[in-house]
């Protein structure tokens, strides 16, 4: 990668010299963060056989998560339009390891809300450092470049969730006990307070441990010279930059269809585990395998993508990935066993492309805007609450997971939509 301002060819870099260091260290979060919401994922599948929970009382662990996305992601853009980028970082790491750690004397009440309840605070910090870091790589180096480097930094997410599922599935998911719901309702208060307890200490383990690690990474970017990439300006005038945004068809339709495909992504990864569980015949382990490979599929997909924009225009590549994985949402509906779980495999291949896709397309050129409006995309993560517990109910009443998924496939048409609409804009 050439670090000069400009290549010898007269493009623009994607990551200029002075900013490497910081684009390095922000981007470490991309991986963090990823990490979070995959372990997270996979607590369904525990939390649903560790108390015996339905389809839609499991999906709370999502409302729980993504509200806090919700309600946290434009206090984080008043904080940064108040102060720096820095400082939003450093806060929202302070609440994402306040969360974790939390999980400790979660798993000695045992208590499901208490859970809910430090996720909230988790995803708070988790809210705080997305509406910071999206905007801050954008602004790392030239506009003419920023949908390329939030690719790039993105493309370090998945790897980051491929590294919170293995945790869960040698940490969490691996420390589950065999026993059915129907043995557990056979069973003594104090033989089942004892089997949950063990059970819960292997959830609680991976949070614990990773707040330690989290440390380690506030306090070097604490102690780390960082852009400060401030406005000369910070007095906030919200109304008059709400009306501005709210009056913006570009970045409107930009927050819907990053709702409605945030929404897609945690309900087709949410529910694989129980896909691959019922179509297979296999355990939560086992089953956790897949979701893996889906995590796999969508980290190399990234990066294919982010080196495909070199040549074609984003909202065009976006299209078509938005349309293939209606197509292989549609499969995973229609086909069963390996056929049905590798279709829903490739909606990850197609899904990778989207969120950083979309958040690019609709903050660039915001100006003034880009921190207020930045929290707009980040609020749009709430469809992962909304549309996981859509898809919980669809799952309970239908009687099966497979038939849930026209969720999400409804989701994907919209974003198919949306590009349709972007395209015509010439955008």
């Amino acid at each position: 990668m050439k670090t000069n301002t400009t290549s010898s060819s007269g493009k623009k870099p994607l990551v200029p010299r002075e900013f490497l260091l910081p684009f390095i260290l922000i981007t470490s979060l991309f991986f963090a963060w990823g990490l979070a919401n995959n372990m997270t994922d996979t607590l369904l599948a525990a939390f649903k056989k560790i108390m015996s929970m339905t389809d839609f009382q499991t999906s709370w662990i999502q409302i729980a998560f993504y509200f806090a996305y919700f309600c946290l992601a434009l206090p984080a853009a008043i904080l940064i339009k108040k102060t720096t980028y820095k400082t939003g970082v450093v806060v929202g790491l302070i609440m994402f390891i306040t969360g974790a750690l939390l999980f400790y004397p979660c798993s000695k009440t045992m208590v499901y809300s208490h859970f809910l309840i430090s996720l909230y605070i988790l995803a708070g910090g988790l809210s705080v450092l997305e509406t910071t870091a999206n905007p801050y790589i954008i602004l790392m180096g030239p506009e003419e470049t920023a949908t390329r480097r939030l690719n790039l930094a993105q493309s370090f997410n998945p790897i980051g969730s491929v590294t919170g599922v293995i945790l869960s599935k040698f940490f969490i998911l691996s420390g589950l006990a065999t026993h059915t719901a129907a043995e557990r309702a056979q069973m003594s208060a104090e033989e089942l307070n004892n089997i949950q307890s063990g059970e819960l200490n292997a959830v609680m383990g991976p949070y614990v441990g990773v707040a330690f690690v989290l440390i380690i990474i506030l306090l070097l970017i604490v102690f780390t010279r960082m852009p400060k990439a401030s406005d000369d300006d910070s007095s906030l005038h919200l109304a008059a930059t709400l009306k501005r945004l709210l009056s913006n068809k570009k970045y409107v339709s930009g927050v819907l269809a990053q709702f409605f495909y945030v929404g897609a992504q945690i309900t087709v990864w949410s529910f694989t585990i129980r896909y691959a569980m019922r179509e297979l015949s296999v355990n939560e382990e086992t089953a956790s395998n897949f979701y893996i490979l889906s995590l796999i599929v969508f980290i190399g997909a990234r990066f294919i993508f982010t080196a495909l924009m070199k040549y074609f225009r984003p909202i065009r590549l976006l299209l078509f990935a938005a349309i293939m994985a209606a197509v292989c949402c549609a499969l995973a509906i229609g086909l069963s066993g390996y056929a049905g779980v590798i279709s829903l495999v490739m909606v990850s291949f197609f899904m990778s492309l989207m969120f950083p896709t979309i958040y690019g397309l609709t903050i660039t050129g915001l100006g003034e805007d880009t921190k207020i409006g930045g929290s707009g995309q980040i609020m749009a993560i709430l469809g992962g609450a909304v549309i996981t517990a859509i898809q919980g109910v669809v799952s309970d009443a239908s009687g099966s997971i497979s038939t849930s998924y026209i969720v999400p496939l409804a989701c994907f048409l919209l974003v198919v939509l949306y590009s349709i609409y972007m395209e015509k804009k010439h955008i």
